[in-house]
């Protein structure tokens, strides 16, 4: 599926740079040559939105770098520091802080749309474990990022989750006092969270290289799950794909300025306005929304250990669903069935989001139970019997045929 360049050096330092490094060759090859499925929709623009906030939060987070001190006696003034006193240090911090948010929604849509259209399903296996990959690493660097603030619920919250490691039999108690860099949550935790909070965004810019290089040795999945037959079901990537993420990304910014300037902090937490306090225990400690279903997953099991396996669990599940899924079609346009229970895992992933929120006492907890185990059963149960029994619809012979088919409907649209 990988692009030919016809790349042809028309200076003498290209021909001399061409024949020694051929990077614009390559960027030629791989970005604006690179043939693409021409039906792909705008869910498939979150992969471009998903690089753009990578790269606002890592340019942010070195700015932020430079005026943090990760000391727990000077962390907390440190921040109001920034957002006080540096020149547009409220806009920094504001766009990383808001910004984590605003990539874990693209990240959502980008991985859910994956499920509807079974990007995970071969070639594409790799691509797809790559991807889960790069949730899990996004996921430690948020929730490291979290406590640096050391505010009341970033003290908590990292007190609470690091602790789970200790349920684990045998290494377990190892790997949390590692984690504290002794026996409770203190300064040596917040070097080390600091350290690794800042590592952790260049490992995922690597992951992320790699995840774009396995794209392109199988190609895009596309919305109806064919693979390309010929030159006619593609397009080069620019100016066609360029020019429509570029739009996107433009709408998505907009999204995004609306909470960074006029709602910046309704999606934290108002006692973490409050310096951490190892002798006051919060009433209700929860997480950043984005861990919430897992957060009830946690506490919907009443032993540790199965809380903490359950939670994991959860994800890995994610890197097996290949194989889970033995419907030899891939898109769910074509399921009837797999669409139906879809939106159910989508309706269930946002309740338990919900559920964590909320206190683990009374039917809270009994609900949680319910849809944790509805969310295992969809992958182990459901999704192996509907390759078996669901019969789809027909496919289309190629993109190209969908697309046209598409485009008669529409314009036989205004004469019915």
């Amino acid at each position: 599926m990988s692009g030919q360049s016809n790349y042809v050096p028309t200076t003498a330092f290209g021909k001399w740079m061409h024949a020694r490094l051929p990077i614009y060759a390559l960027m030629k090859e791989t970005a604006l040559d690179f043939p693409t499925p021409k039906n792909l929709n705008y869910w498939w623009t979150f992969g471009g939105i998903l690089a753009m906030m990578l790269v606002v939060q890592i340019v942010t987070g070195i700015v932020l770098v430079m005026h943090f001190t990760p000391h727990v006696d000077m962390a907390f003034n440190s921040k109001e520091l920034i957002t006080r006193d540096v020149n547009y240090g409220w806009l920094i911090q504001k766009l990383h802080e808001t910004g984590a948010s605003m990539f874990f929604i693209a990240v959502y849509i980008h991985m859910f749309r994956g499920l509807y259209y079974g990007s995970y399903k071969a070639p594409r296996e790799v691509l797809w474990m790559i991807g889960v990959i790069i949730y899990l690493i996004m996921m430690a660097t948020a929730f490291m990022g979290y406590v640096l603030p050391w505010g009341q619920m970033s003290f908590w919250g990292a007190k609470v989750i690091t602790n789970l490691f200790s349920a684990i039999p045998f290494v377990g108690p190892s790997i949390t006092t590692w984690l504290w860099g002794g026996y409770s949550v203190d300064n040596p935790t917040l070097n080390r969270f600091f350290s690794l909070h800042y590592l952790l965004p260049f490992v995922l810019a690597a992951v992320v290289g790699l995840h774009i290089w396995a794209l392109h040795v199988p190609g895009n999945n596309n919305p109806t799950g064919v693979e390309v037959k010929s030159g006619q079901d593609t397009l080069p990537f620019h100016p066609y794909y360029t020019m429509k993420d570029s739009f996107a990304i433009a709408i998505f910014l907009m999204f995004f300025a609306f909470w960074v300037f006029y709602r910046p902090d309704y999606l934290g937490h108002a006692i973490n306005y409050q310096q951490a306090n190892p002798l006051v225990t919060p009433a209700h400690i929860v997480p950043e929304w984005y861990y919430l279903p897992f957060y009830a997953m946690l506490r919907a099991i009443p032993s540790k250990l199965g809380g903490v396996l359950v939670m994991f669990g959860s994800i890995l599940t994610l890197f097996f669903l290949p194989w889970l899924d033995t419907s030899r079609v891939r898109s769910g346009t074509y399921r009837p069935l797999f669409k139906g229970l879809f939106w159910i895992l989508v309706i269930v992933c946002i309740l338990l989001g919900y559920l964590g929120s909320k206190p683990a006492e009374g039917n809270a907890v009994w609900y949680a139970r319910i849809l944790t185990l509805y969310y295992f059963v969809h992958f182990y149960v459901f999704l192996p019997i509907l390759g078996l029994l669901e019969s789809p619809k027909p496919l289309p012979s190629s993109i190209s045929d969908d697309v046209l088919a598409k485009s008669k409907k529409h314009a036989l649209a205004p004469a019915e």
